[in-house]
């Protein structure tokens, strides 16, 4: 199993220092100048050299990517362009909405996929399965953003049970919280349950056809019971790929989603980061996402592991 850890964490290294390198010269050789940008087109170019030294942007750009490294190796993430601020500071704000939203998300997502998924596998060909699965194909086909702005229109604007937008902040309580995140969830764990249920319904069907599956039942188990004591666990493997799967899209695509709800999380710093050339900030954001995609992606190997100790012998 050790062998197995250190494996998987030198990937884990290496994918991070390409995914630096990645992000910080595609973001730096994309057009327009933050300084100009700042200062506009007709400024002097005298106060733009000046701007471009206080902002750091006068050396090369291989010492500036040293530097980016360097700090965030220390928790140093920089000081935003734009509002003079640490980035690190304005990423924890943010996050303290995006992180939340996207557990809740998948919380709601597990809790629906897997009973469905379950149900169907094991109602084969009957009016059930066809149901949940006639379902789930909606749940795929309907944009998230449509569906969020379905239940603005109901809940929010009709029902006035939740509001149409913001987030009341934590220091309002858990459960203000949490309620003013409740729409937003919902439109995000949705289609997502539904991809879900589908992978769910599917691995499941698959492992029911194994040999060992028919020598349970040949034991005297039920289909039922021969699912639930051997069929979940060894039909998890696909499962697990897609919740960490979806867990990164939670945190890091849910731009569309916070921007009908005027959330401020990530997604929205980004989308206004990059609109005022704040360059710094949106290389920050952008690497803690990746960061945070290979360390659930990580997580989700070690899962493997032991849902199927066999993997840790072909390693």
């Amino acid at each position: 199993m050790l062998r197995y850890i250190l494996k998987r964490l030198l990937s884990l290294v290496i994918s991070l220092a390409v995914a630096s390198l990645v992000i910080f010269f595609v973001i730096e050789i994309a057009p327009g100048d933050p300084a100009t940008f700042m200062l506009g087109i007709n400024s002097q170019p005298d106060t733009i050299a000046a701007l471009r030294a206080e902002l750091g942007l006068d050396v090369p750009q291989w010492q500036r990517y040293l530097n980016w490294v360097g700090g965030l190796l220390t928790g140093d993430f920089g000081t935003s362009y734009t509002y003079r601020t640490p980035v690190a500071q304005m990423i924890s704000e943010r996050l303290w909405v995006s992180l939340p939203l996207a557990i809740y998300a998948l919380t709601l997502s597990t809790l629906i996929a897997f009973p469905t998924g379950i149900y169907a596998a094991s109602r084969r060909g009957k009016a059930g399965d066809t149901a949940v699965m006639g379902a789930t194909q909606l749940g795929v086909a309907i944009p998230n953003f449509w569906f969020a702005m379905m239940l603005v229109l109901l809940f929010a604007i009709n029902l006035r049970w939740f509001s149409a937008g913001g987030f009341v902040g934590w220091d309002k309580g858990l459960g203000a919280g949490l309620w003013s995140l409740t729409l937003p969830a919902i439109s995000l764990a949705l289609p997502q349950a539904a991809i879900l249920s589908r992978v769910m319904r599917s691995a499941l069907l698959d492992v029911l056809g194994e040999d060992f599956m028919r020598t349970a039942r040949a034991k005297g188990l039920t289909r039922k019971q021969a699912l639930w004591r051997h069929g979940l666990r060894n039909a998890m493997i696909p499962v697990l790929t897609i919740i960490g799967l979806q867990f990164s899209f939670l945190l890091a695509g849910a731009i569309i989603i916070e921007q009908v709800f005027y959330l401020p999380g990530l997604g929205r710093l980004v989308f206004q980061s990059i609109n005022a050339r704040d360059l710094i900030v949106v290389e920050s954001v952008v690497m803690l996402l990746v960061f945070t995609v290979i360390m659930v992606n990580f997580a989700v190997d070690l899962a493997y592991a032991l849902v199927d100790p066999r993997l840790r012998s072909r390693t």
